[in-house]
C-alpha cells in the first residue's frame, strides 16, 4: 500500500457548501441578439461547488450561459448513453473512472483540445484522452459524533459488519451513486483479486446490509437523516464529509486502518455536443490552475492538476491507499452491483 500526504488541518479551512440538488438551472437569459449560447452540463458534483464554479465561469465567459442538470453519477452516465443518438448535454462533469471508461467504450465521449488535456497528468486521463480526471476522492467511514464516541466508532471496513453496529448505518442508495458503486466494488475486489470470485465480497456486503438501517435516496437525504440522529454511521467520500462538517452537520471522518479506496473523479465532453466550443471553454476554465487552487483551498478538493502551492490541509494527514485495479473493477461493476440489488439489498 502507498502512503499519501493528503488531508489534515481541515477544520481550520473555510468552505461554503450547499446540499446537493436536482433539476435544471437555466442561469442567465440569452442576449436578444443571440450572442449568448447555452452550455448544458450534466453533473453529479455537489450544488455548493457547481453553483460557485458556474457563476465564475459565466462571469469570465459572458458569451455563455450554463444549464445544469444535477443527478447521481450513475444516473448521469446512463442518461448520456441513452441520449447518444441525439446528444443533449455538452459536458459530463463528475463520475468515476469506471463510468467514464464505460462511456468512452460506448462512444459517447470525445477529447477536449490538447491544450486542456496537457494540464492533466497522463495517469489521470482516460484511454485516448477521452476524458480527464479532475480530482481524487478518498473514501472513508464517517459518524455522527453527537451520537457515538470516537472509542465506539468503527476503525476499519470489517468493523462495519460486527453485530454491535446493527441498525447503526445509513448508506446512500447504491445503484444511482458512482461513489457507492466504487466503495462496494473495492470491498469485493479485496478478495476477488486473489480468489477470482466475488463470493467472499458478496458475503461481506450481506453482513453490511444486515447492519444497515436504510438506504437514503440522495446525498442530501443521507446528511439530513444522520443529522436527525436516525443512525450514526455511513460510508462516503471525505471531501463531502468535510464540506458537511463545515455546514454544521456533526460528522467526524474515520480513515480506515487497512486503507481507503481513492477514486479519480472526471470530466468529459459529450460526443456530438450541441455546443462543442462551450464545452471546451468550460473544461479549460475548470481545469485551470486558478480554479483548481480555489477548489483545493475552499472545498477540500484534491486536484489532479499541479498547483503552485498546496493548501495546508492537503499536506498534513497521512492516508494509506487501498490498492484497487479500477479498470479491472470496471469490467465487473454492472455484474457486481446488479447482484447486490437483486440478491443482497434489504435482505439482511
Amino acid at each position: 500500500m502507498r502512503r499519501r500526504t493528503l488531508l489534515a488541518g481541515i477544520l481550520a479551512t473555510t468552505a461554503v457548501i450547499g446540499l446537493s440538488g436536482c433539476g435544471l438551472d437555466s442561469g442567465q437569459a440569452p442576449a436578444a441578439d443571440g450572442s449568448v449560447s447555452t452550455v448544458t452540463i450534466y453533473t453529479s458534483r455537489p450544488k455548493g461547488i457547481t453553483d460557485g464554479i458556474v457563476a465564475k465561469f459565466e462571469e469570465a465567459n459572458p458569451q455563455y450561459k450554463v444549464q445544469l442538470l444535477s443527478l447521481g453519477a450513475q444516473e448521469v452516465a446512463d442518461r448520456v448513453r441513452a441520449e447518444s443518438g441525439r446528444p443533449q448535454a455538452d459536458v459530463w462533469w463528475g463520475g468515476t473512472s469506471q463510468q467514464f471508461d464505460q462511456g468512452a467504450q460506448a462512444g459517447v465521449l470525445q477529447p477536449f483540445p490538447q491544450e486542456t488535456v496537457d494540464r492533466v497528468p497522463e495517469r489521470f486521463r482516460g484511454t485516448g484522452d477521452a476524458w480527464l480526471g479532475e480530482q481524487q476522492l478518498t473514501q472513508v467511514i464517517a459518524y455522527n459524533h453527537d451520537m457515538m464516541s470516537a472509542a465506539d466508532a468503527p476503525k476499519d471496513w470489517d468493523d462495519l459488519i460486527k453485530p454491535q453496529y446493527k441498525d447503526q448505518i445509513l448508506i446512500r442508495d447504491v445503484a444511482p451513486s458512482g461513489t457507492m458503486h466504487s466503495i462496494f466494488d473495492a470491498m469485493i475486489w479485496r478478495t476477488f483479486q486473489t480468489t477470482g470470485t466475488p463470493d467472499q465480497g458478496y458475503e461481506w456486503l450481506r453482513g453490511l446490509d444486515a447492519n444497515t438501517k436504510d438506504y437514503p435516496a440522495s446525498p442530501s437525504d443521507l446528511y439530513l437523516r444522520i443529522q436527525r440522529q436516525e443512525a450514526p454511521l455511513t460510508i462516503w467520500n471525505l471531501q463531502d464529509v468535510m464540506l458537511q462538517t463545515k455546514a454544521g452537520v456533526p460528522f467526524t471522518p474515520v480513515i480506515p486502518a487497512s486503507g481507503s479506496p481513492i477514486l479519480v473523479d472526471g470530466v468529459g465532453k459529450v460526443a456530438g455536443a450541441p455546443n462543442s466550443a462551450g464545452a471546451d471553454a468550460f473544461a479549460a476554465f475548470l481545469l485551470s490552475e486558478q480554479t483548481q487552487q480555489g477548489l483545493a483551498e475552499n472545498n477540500f478538493q484534491f486536484p489532479t492538476v499541479a498547483l503552485a502551492q498546496q493548501p495546508k490541509w492537503l499536506t498534513d494527514l497521512q492516508i494509506t491507499e487501498m490498492p484497487v485495479d479500477w479498470k479491472a473493477v470496471g469490467a465487473h461493476d454492472a455484474e457486481w452491483i446488479g447482484y447486490w440489488v437483486q440478491n443482497i439489498k434489504n435482505q439482511g
